[in-house]
């Protein structure tokens, strides 16, 4: 067992000289419990470390809402800048906002951070991004995965994926079903790209205009960096504020990837259509000048990204109100951006 022992903490291993070092894995992993204990909620049973996370069953008049997704190629913005304290909020607020348009809270929330070589300061604000959005959210970080695969990813690189479980009475899951004729559409502001759309902005930003990250984005006082990696927000408070207001919502959608023409139809019944207003809000510069120099298409654009609509809520007329300062009150700026119509799950960008 001895012999064991030693060869096991030999840095010179076969296996560490191949590209993996367990050792070395295993002690950043140690330090980052104390983080993970911060998010624990009631529903844990036990702590990280086993090969699987336990946690409380809801009961019998309660749905399981998962879902599952990536930070995509904004990791490469942050590797870009160095900046790694953000993306791990990115990747639990998305996820946090997907169960959220059935009208589900979260419960708990898995990782797999995948790398090339494992380095301790990048995983270690890494795993602090996460921490931070799952206390945030009341959401237990139950345990994950970290994978050091050489060859597969390229140095200095990463890929960050998360799962979530949440939770909804079989009575309160908001199907889009509802949704009728004359119904009002109220945007809430995002936060920036989110996650999605990086490809073309990277190409645009970095490679077409030869910006670096710490240069200031034309038109702004803020930088490349700043710009596009602001945090991915969460809008799980403000939406709660709404229910706890009595409004009844009749659907949600999260603007993600496929953006408005691909999200808002997954909520819509097969007989309306929606009608989007742009010039109902100001389109953050960022988008601006993406759009513009990279000479994409109006429609395009509306597609790729939210255009600074990270959420929408679609009530009544006659609850527009009651919505909106709900939603005020949490401290949004949420604003009207269109209406339901009859057709055939359509939208139309006007």
């Amino acid at each position: 067992m001895k012999e064991h022992s030693q060869m096991m903490e030999n840095k010179n291993s076969a296996y560490a000289a191949a590209g993996v070092d367990i050792d070395k894995k295993m002690s950043g992993i140690e330090t980052i419990k104390q983080m993970v204990k911060k998010t624990v909620t009631p529903g844990v049973i036990g702590g990280i470390g086993s090969f699987g996370g336990l946690f409380q069953s809801p009961g019998a008049d309660t749905i399981l809402v998962a879902s599952a997704d990536g930070v995509g190629t904004k990791l490469k913005v942050a590797a870009m800048a160095g900046r790694h304290d953000t993306v791990g909020q990115d990747i639990v607020n998305h996820c946090v906002n997907d169960i959220l348009v059935q009208g589900a809270t979260p419960l708990f929330f898995l990782d797999y951070i995948g790398a090339s070589v494992f380095d301790a300061a990048i995983f270690n604000d890494v795993v602090k991004g996460l921490c931070i959005a799952c206390a945030e959210n009341n959401c237990a970080l139950l345990g994950g995965e970290t994978a050091e695969m050489p060859g597969l990813y390229p140095v200095g690189e990463y890929d960050l994926v998360g799962t979530i479980v949440g939770q909804v009475k079989k009575d309160k899951v908001i199907t889009g079903e509802k949704i009728a004729v004359g119904d009002v559409l109220i945007g809430l502001p995002s936060g920036g790209l989110q996650t999605n759309g990086f490809s073309l902005a990277r190409k645009v930003v970095f490679e077409q205009e030869g910006l670096k990250p710490e240069d200031l984005l034309p038109g702004t006082d803020t930088t490349c960096a700043d710009a596009l990696l602001a945090v991915h927000k969460s809008f799980l408070k403000p939406v709660l504020k709404v229910m706890d207001a009595g409004v009844e919502i009749h659907g949600m959608a999260h603007i993600t990837g496929g953006g408005f023409y691909d999200n808002i139809p997954r909520v819509l019944p097969k007989n309306v259509d929606v009608t989007i207003d742009s010039a109902a809000w100001e389109v953050p510069q960022v988008f601006k000048f993406i759009g513009e120099k990279g000479n994409v298409a109006k429609e395009e654009m509306y597609r790729v990204f939210n255009m600074g609509i990270g959420f929408i809520l679609i009530v009544s007329s006659a609850e527009a109100g009651a919505t909106l300062k709900a939603l005020e009150e949490a401290g949004e700026q949420p604003v009207i951006i269109g209406g339901v119509n009859p057709g055939h799950k359509t939208v139309h960008v006007i």
